[in-house]
């Protein structure tokens, strides 16, 4: 059992992902070098974290419903933390629940941004107000150098266990390089392509390269994944059904990723594979060396920016990827 503990409230898979790093700063300066991890079971985060050694255990907690459901959650909260005796809690969100709780459960060292109410109830001064229009990472440097908590880098730099990186390797190794792992959807429709437009992008992309494309996108997508590669020559892998983990230990041994704004992206700056993401909608992410940003083609976002992204100018952006793969064996 850990003496510190991180918990951070946001449900995506990419959250996750960018907040690695900071975890890891926050576990290096504790006595057992590892924490004890809270988020929210959509996050995947118990399965995706699972080689990491700074995260000891990674517990699941709920936020969300209705104001009845989010007090029944918050007294559970309370409940879990007060169990575990820890002694530092770091609140790696401007949410004033968890700090509530932490109060709550007794945790003497609550450490949190301090922006609005949060502020009345953690321990340390918080970080500057005008950080506030930023996005989270910058909330979340400023607080390590509050903190003066050393922070390398914002690359993830996230740890698969290599037992399994090697299985999904063997699984494909049939399959010829390059590998492309694309990503189907996306938490907003808006921020995907049409059918129409995977297609088409898959058409070019079969006269282009002799690889094979790795469509993911989870359960929920293989329907449509197989409807896309149905009229192919068989140069694509339905892998919908493939577990979070193991769509993180493909993407970590692919060539390149494309796909829009979504979790899977971030998995694969994550796990250090070229990271090809459709900013048509969202601003850019810019905290990793892998991600490279794809704009609409008048390079102008907007809600109906994927429909002003053309699959022939995606592809002439990782063309070089495509020429150049990488070699086959486990990393």
């Amino acid at each position: 059992m850990t003496s510190t503990a991180v918990i951070q409230t946001k449900q995506g898979i990419g959250d996750v992902m960018w907040h690695l790093p900071f975890i890891r700063a926050i576990a290096a300066a504790t006595p057992e070098r590892a924490v004890t991890f809270l988020t929210l079971p959509s996050s995947f985060a118990r399965d995706l974290l699972r080689g990491e050694a700074c995260v000891a255990e990674t517990l699941y907690y709920e936020n969300r419903g209705s104001e009845w459901a989010r007090g029944l959650h918050l007294a559970r909260l309370i409940g879990t933390l007060r169990a575990r005796r820890f002694t530092t809690l770091w609140i790696l969100d401007r949410s004033v629940r968890p700090a509530i709780a932490a109060l709550a459960a007794g945790i003497p060292n609550r450490i949190g941004l301090g922006f609005g109410q949060q502020r009345l109830f953690i321990t340390n001064p918080g970080i500057d107000p005008r950080y506030r229009p930023e996005h989270p990472i910058e909330w979340l440097k400023a607080l390590m150098a509050a903190m003066q908590l050393p922070l390398p880098d914002t690359e993830p730099n996230l740890t698969l266990p290599p037992a399994l990186r090697a299985e999904l390797l063997r699984r494909y190794q049939d399959r010829p390089r390059p590998w492309i792992v694309l990503g189907i959807g996306a938490s907003a429709p808006q921020r995907d392509w049409s059918d129409a437009q995977w297609s088409a992008f898959l058409d070019e992309l079969r006269r282009r390269s002799t690889g094979t494309a790795f469509l993911i996108g989870g359960p929920g997508n293989a329907a449509r994944a197989a409807a896309l590669i149905a009229a192919g020559r068989g140069a694509e892998v339905n892998a919908c059904t493939l577990s979070i983990a193991e769509s993180a230990a493909l993407i970590g041994g692919a060539d390149l990723y494309l796909g829009p704004d979504s979790g899977p992206l971030n998995v694969a700056a994550a796990v250090g594979t070229p990271a090809f993401g459709l900013f048509a909608v969202n601003p850019v992410l810019d905290y990793s060396r892998f991600i490279h940003p794809i704009l609409p083609d008048d390079g102008r976002r907007s809600p109906d920016g994927m429909a002003r992204t053309s699959p022939g100018r995606v592809l002439d952006a990782i063309a070089p990827h495509l020429a150049s793969p990488t070699a086959s064996a486990p990393v």
